[in-house]
């Protein structure tokens, strides 16, 4: 059985903006996150604190995260791949840090310069010190169902790095399909074997829909036992080495998918359909997502509509 509640952690705008051509203006991304909280998402991942020479659209992390209001019941996340980004995140006081480590070496180094085995011990160093500063920490296990360099990536190996990841105790463990591989069935069979390994540790799932799947690899997460999952408001977002690549699940996709399967998420889908008009007209384009483009369904005011004529 599927849970009554489900977490929806909102990533449009870190991983839906870093890949944009444009950079979107700080004010502007801050009024996005603003938007996203009236639209009652809880958990948002911000920014994140990487190198700004190679990834321009979040150079700004520092002044986002200060422009930001401080609420209890609102938790921001910042991406940090190495020791400087948490030291920056630290500072910006940010409250919780993302780590990733990805299931391919050749990607790792691609993407972060250094081995999946040395981000493992740098993901240990920075679990620590953000134990010692009060600052909550996940890691995800980055294109663990496939790669663009090295093909399928076996479960066994995404089983070893999570054993071994889980030894600094992170506050969440987190599985991504980062270039949009992913089938419900192979979604399920990881999870299974995933979860001896992580035991009580809450697990999160972000899926990309390149290939169409993402909702459909959603709920086969959640129904094994997936607790919390990513997701973009309008869809936007991608990884640069999947061609054609649509981006994340979108949040108003998920979010209505849940609302009518009795999952409560704590979204207001009126002000998050509004949030993704809004931001297309930002960014001057439609969105990929699909209830954006198709509107509501609201079956007792269509009853009503029947009734009426």
């Amino acid at each position: 059985m599927p849970p009554k509640v489900i977490e929806i952690i909102e990533v449009g705008p870190r991983d839906g903006l870093q890949s944009e051509s444009d950079v979107m203006p700080t004010a502007v991304k801050v009024e996005f996150i603003h938007r996203l909280i009236e639209a009652g998402l809880r958990k948002i991942e911000v920014t994140s604190f990487v190198h700004p020479g190679k990834v321009p659209q979040m150079a700004d992390a520092e002044q986002v995260v200060s422009a930001l209001p401080r609420r209890d019941d609102v938790t921001y996340i910042g991406l940090a791949l190495n020791e400087r980004g948490f030291e920056r995140a630290a500072a910006a006081g940010i409250d919780e840090v993302g780590f990733a480590v990805v299931a391919s070496d050749t990607f790792n180094r691609r993407n972060q310069g250094v081995s999946t085995e040395q981000s493992i011990t740098a993901w240990k160093r920075i679990s620590s010190a953000a134990k010692s500063a009060g600052i909550g920490a996940n890691v995800m296990i980055s294109a663990a169902f496939g790669c663009p360099f090295e093909g399928a990536v076996p479960e066994s190996r995404v089983i070893g790095i999570a054993e071994e990841l889980m030894k600094s105790d992170p506050t969440e463990i987190a599985l991504a399909d980062t270039i949009g591989v992913a089938t419900p069935w192979q979604v399920r069979s990881l999870i299974d074997k995933l979860g001896p390994v992580i035991g009580p540790t809450p697990l999160r799932c972000h899926f990309h829909n390149t290939r169409n799947t993402g909702i459909a690899n959603a709920f086969a997460a959640i129904e094994s036992g997936a607790s919390a999952l990513d997701a973009s408001t309008g869809g936007i977002g991608g990884c640069p080495f999947a061609p054609a690549a649509t981006g994340n699940i979108a949040t108003e996709d998920l979010a209505y998918m849940f609302r009518h399967s009795a999952i409560e998420t704590g979204i207001s889908m009126p002000k998050l359909l509004a949030t993704a008009d809004w931001l297309g007209r930002q960014m001057n384009r439609a969105l990929p997502s699909m209830l954006s483009r198709a509107g509501d369904f609201l079956p007792e005011a269509a009853s009503a509509g029947l009734e009426a004529t």
